[in-house]
């Protein structure tokens, strides 16, 4: 998936790279804002990463110090069975006048590494722990979170069809979520599958009692009416998402579109809201 991630990137910033020059002014501020969401993509990838390996960087530390540990009580084990045996068993008297170099080392890396707090040290409650940890694991819940920031990560960067996939697991996973509902229906929007789109944002109308949401789906509505050239249906959409949210502007500029429409319509479908 990362690869196929990092080669719609190159695509996209090589296209801009190619187009810009003889671009006007519109197109160049799209650009801008496309050129925007890629940085910023790479930014978070990168700072996702190095904390990864911050993580990866702990984990082998601590794997060093569990294996010195566990070679150290098998020569204890082992020094434990020799001073048990009889004295003609071993041929010869046995003495330690020094620890193991392996036990010394394990020492040495104990003293740099905190020990970890009592309770964790008791096989029984790392049991308890362990079950707690599983009886409280939602693993619906982290599929969800995991089929929206996917969704959302493509969304970023126009990938639609992709994202449309993610989201549409999340809502399969949590029908209720209305922050999941109103990505996919936004996502439809931008792939032009208005019937889906208007599903989507007629249900959300319903439910949702986020005055956001709620001029969101509003506009969206107004958009798939203008787009079918019903204009004062459209028109009507657009005033009720004012009313919802007066700061969110787009639909006057989209009232503004409709009625000064010469053949072609320029709508604000408001993604840039969420």
């Amino acid at each position: 998936m990362i690869k196929h991630v990092f080669a719609t990137m190159q695509e996209m910033l090589q296209d801009i790279i190619i187009h810009y020059p003889s671009a006007n002014n519109t197109q160049r501020k799209q650009m801008d804002e496309k050129l925007a969401t890629l940085k910023q993509f790479s930014d978070d990838f990168i700072e996702q990463w190095l904390q990864f390996e911050e993580k990866m960087a702990d984990s082998r530390e601590m794997q060093q110090v569990a294996q010195a540990q566990s070679q150290s009580q098998s020569q204890a084990h082992a020094h434990k069975n020799d001073l048990a045996a009889p004295p003609h068993a071993l041929g010869y008297p046995k003495t330690i006048s020094q620890p193991p170099a392996a036990i010394k080392r394990t020492v040495a890396s104990m003293k740099q590494t905190p020990m970890p707090p009592a309770p964790l040290q008791s096989a029984s409650n790392a049991a308890a722990n362990a079950d707690a940890y599983a009886d409280g694991y939602d693993e619906a819940a982290i599929d969800l979170c995991q089929s929206m920031s996917k969704g959302q990560g493509y969304f970023k960067l126009f990938m639609f069809r992709e994202a449309s996939t993610h989201f549409e697991e999340a809502v399969r996973l949590a029908p209720d979520d209305n922050r999941a509902r109103l990505f996919l229906g936004m996502t439809y929007m931008h792939m032009q599958e208005w019937n889906e789109a208007q599903r989507h944002f007629t249900l959300l109308v319903e439910v949702t009692e986020h005055p956001k949401w709620r001029a969101l789906s509003l506009n969206a509505l107004g958009c798939i009416q203008a787009v079918r050239m019903n204009l004062e249906q459209a028109t009507r959409y657009f005033e009720k998402a004012h009313e919802a949210d007066p700061n969110f502007t787009d639909p006057l500029s989209n009232m503004k579109s409709c009625e000064q429409h010469s053949g072609h319509l320029s709508l604000y479908f408001g993604s840039g809201q969420l």
